[in-house]
């Protein structure tokens, strides 16, 4: 009996500990999400997942979109700016691919 119930809280425990570790951010946000609604502190389950506590509807009006829309909210037309070149201009990524036939 003992064994069994110390079983399921180890596997308790890795399946939390991979989830908080390796699900998507927009997962991990409906996950901390519901878990607010259900009574657990939302700040304490934002931190262990790694996310930021938000009202989870997605509306721009609690500011947690601000780091994915630099800073502008939901409807922002702000992102990031691109990297500068040293001569001023904007820095050119080329991707050189070498075809072998």
């Amino acid at each position: 009996m003992w064994q069994e119930i110390i079983v399921a809280l180890v596997i308790v425990a890795a399946a939390l500990h991979a989830s908080a570790r390796f699900l998507p951010a927009a997962w991990r946000r409906r996950i901390v999400h519901f878990l607010s609604q259900r009574g657990f502190n939302q700040d304490k389950t934002a931190k262990f997942f790694r996310t930021s506590a938000s009202c989870g509807s997605g509306c721009g009006s609690c500011g947690s979109c601000d780091s994915d829309n630099g800073g502008k909210g939901a409807g922002g037309s702000g992102g990031p700016t691109p990297p500068s070149s040293s001569s001023g201009g904007p820095a050119r990524r080329v991707i050189t691919l070498h075809l072998q036939r």
